[in-house]
């Protein structure tokens, strides 16, 4: 495991000495594949890695050979198996993240120190060679937009579900113009989408491309079965001498990254917001956001359980992020607003 030390000396060493390599190790991949790749073909060997993503399901297969005739526009998914039951349990439970997380590590689908999950760290880095693969382009995991999952209460599970909504840890990859785009960050799916559906530790992938359309590929994303099931077949590819290179094209020919988060994009949001349980408190808020040309789609506020503290849940229709920024802004601003408000994206 990791992306130095022992585990990129060993690789290194054994394609320089005309070894092929198969390996499950995501970090490694997503900060030196191309690195590898490189020195890989000069050998006349294989570097192989189609356990590093998404477990079981061949999603870089998928990418580099199912869909090598395509032009992909945009990939996005359910790329960590903790998160994703974290997130569905508390949906099914109604109970909150903490609470949740300690049991997720008690079945051992989290590790004691389950930050690489929860931060949305391992996603980016499966998110990286996704695009890589799916873009042309040279692995860029530090061009990704990473928020985690540590935010998300019940009251959001609870809230989104009232507007239509679950919440799932997605990995987003999209072409912009020039630029490619990519974020991994809590976000609402619409309940009758299929990502919306995948529970417990599956993962999902689903790719949009020209001419052929949207393709979604759901199964195991993480344990023995779905880890062996790659890495076998990554053995036999290479055993029978067909392993294709690993990027879908020599590695000396990936473009740079380029575009950055997809921040920049216009989007509907939805924010939660601690504040006194006051009267007038409801009307500061709406205006502020009138203020700052944030228009609000729905709006609902549970009832407070005292403490003299009160929550607003709301939607945005959709606006430009410098809108929400500044909207942000200002409530920090107000005494009646008790702290950072909870933004999430939904999913166009």
């Amino acid at each position: 495991g990791g992306d130095e030390g022992v585990a990129l000396e060993l690789v290194q060493q054994a394609l320089s000495n005309g070894k092929s390599v198969v390996t499950a190790n995501k970090a490694l991949l997503a900060k030196h594949g191309a690195k590898l790749a490189v020195l890989a073909e000069d050998r006349g060997v294989c570097l192989a890695g189609e356990a590093s993503v998404a477990g079981g399901i061949p999603a870089l297969k998928i990418l580099r050979e199912g869909l090598a005739g395509n032009r992909i526009e945009r990939i996005s998914g359910i790329l960590n198996g903790t998160c994703n039951y974290i997130l569905s349990t508390m949906e099914t439970s109604g109970r909150d993240f903490d609470d949740v997380l300690a049991e997720a590590q008690e079945l051992g689908y989290a590790e004691a120190d389950p930050g690489f999950d929860i931060d949305g760290i391992d996603a980016a880095h499966k998110l990286a060679l996704l695009g890589a693969i799916g873009f042309g382009s040279q692995p860029h995991f530090d061009g990704i937009s990473i928020e985690g999952i540590r935010s998300v209460s019940a009251l959001d599970i609870e809230s989104a579900q009232q507007f239509g909504y679950a919440i799932r840890l997605l990995a987003i990859a999209s072409r912009h113009g020039e630029g490619i785009t990519a974020s991994v960050r809590p976000t609402l799916v619409p309940l009758g989408q299929s990502l919306a559906k995948v529970d417990g530790a599956l993962n999902a992938v689903a790719i949009e491309s020209e001419p052929l359309g949207q393709v979604i590929s759901i199964g195991p994303g993480a344990g023995a079965g779905a880890t062996a099931s790659a890495v076998l077949a990554d053995i036999i590819e290479v055993l029978s001498g067909r392993s294709p290179i690993f990027f879908g094209m020599k590695a000396k020919e990936l473009q740079l990254a380029s575009g950055g988060n997809s921040i920049s994009e216009e989007s509907c949001f939805y924010m939660r917001l601690m504040v006194k349980d006051e009267a007038g408190v409801l009307a500061e808020i709406t205006s502020l956001l009138r203020d700052e040309g944030v228009s609000v789609s729905s709006m609902i506020q549970p009832e407070s359980e005292g403490g003299h503290i009160a929550a607003i849940v709301l939607t945005t229709h959709e606006i430009k992020s410098s809108a929400l920024t500044s909207a942000i802004a200002a409530m920090l601003a107000s005494s009646s607003v008790l702290s950072p408000p909870v933004v999430m994206r939904i999913l166009n």
